[in-house]
């Protein structure tokens, strides 16, 4: 998949493609985006282009550098991240990381190092990591991937070249899935919709899985009874297990009152996510007052800044939910 196979994310490929051909790419990048829109692909087109056996200022994806490259298996590629049971990215980590950039490089190019998930590196970490970033070998290129740059000390920040990548658009996404997983038009839609423009969690995904527990995570939110405490602490324990789960459920729900918002404002189906439950978001945009909407997607987006600042998944979807279901003891029904 060289550069032009890229889903979206033009301007930013035009950039490093342009520094790359005039040698001009910085010690540091840091990539920021939500997750699986394709920040860490990109960083490893970087690292392929660099190496590739058969293209200069571009790869092949074929070759056997870069197949090894794809297989993590690289001497001059490394993967740092979050390791498994881990809340954060160590300070051991970081130091062996250091030990690695100080030995010459094996293939004669650029040692390219990528840590994904960045704005995990836990304070010490990110002060291990400032010596590398201010005095970094002549041939070493790391790319910072992250979410957000809350998490991240403003020391590091002022020594990377940042970059932000957004939702790829629907349609893009749609045209992807129907090439690559052989979807009809209006299949392929849906579920570039669902997963927001995230070209890895679409390519990745099943599709009638990842629709079925949408649905179902959606109207176990969206129903939750006035008072019913016990069945919020359910959801929040379940949701809080696993932490790409909770953000997933968080993007799902969020995507859910945008679309009913949307239809209250609206009145039409053009621009909504989930077009597979058109009758049930005409419904509850009638049944929720707009001011309980508008509340709903502030809670959300609090929420999702709470869990980025690695808060406790769980208490902090618990006080979520219930400041929702208390809202809506005193929403009107119809748009205010």
């Amino acid at each position: 998949m060289p550069f032009d196979d890229i889903v979206g994310h033009q301007r930013q490929l035009e950039y490093l493609r342009r520094s790359l051909e005039c040698d001009r790419l910085h010690h540091a990048y840091l990539f920021v985006g939500p997750e699986g829109v394709g920040k860490k692909t990109v960083a490893l087109a970087l690292a392929k282009s660099l190496h590739c056996a058969q293209r200069r200022f571009d790869f092949c994806d074929a070759c056997q550098v870069c197949l090894t490259i794809r297989a993590g298996n690289h001497p001059d590629v490394r993967l740092v991240e979050r390791l498994t049971g881990k809340k954060d990215i160590s300070i051991g980590q970081i130091r062996d990381l250091e030990k690695a950039l100080a030995f010459r490089s094996f293939s004669g190019r650029r040692k390219v190092t990528l840590i994904d998930g960045a704005d995990l590196m836990n304070f010490p970490a990110q002060n291990a990591l400032l010596k590398t970033l201010e005095e970094p070998p002549g041939n070493a290129l790391i790319f910072l991937i992250a979410k957000s740059m809350g998490g991240l000390l403003p020391t590091v920040l002022s020594r990377c070249v940042r970059l932000f990548f957004g939702l790829t658009p629907v349609e893009a996404v749609a045209d992807f899935l129907m090439r690559h997983k052989g979807l009809t038009r209006e299949r392929a839609r849906l579920v570039a919709s669902v997963t927001m423009g995230s070209v890895g969690e679409a390519l990745g995904c099943d599709e009638s899985e990842v629709l079925e527990q949408r649905r179902g995570w959606i109207e176990r939110v969206s129903s939750l009874p006035q008072g019913g405490y016990r069945e919020a602490m359910a959801l929040a324990e379940e949701a809080a297990g696993d932490r790409e789960r909770c953000f997933r459920v968080l993007r799902w729900v969020e995507g859910w009152y945008r679309d009913v918002l949307i239809y209250q404002l609206a009145g039409e189906t053009g621009m909504l996510r989930n077009v597979d439950m058109v009758e049930t978001i005409r419904k509850q945009a009638i049944d929720r007052g707009r001011c309980h909407i508008l509340f709903v997607l502030s809670s959300l987006a609090r929420l999702g800044e709470e869990l980025q600042r690695n808060y406790n998944r769980r208490l902090a979807l618990e006080h979520c939910l219930v400041r929702i279901m208390d809202r809506e003891r005193t929403a009107t029904a119809g748009p205010s």
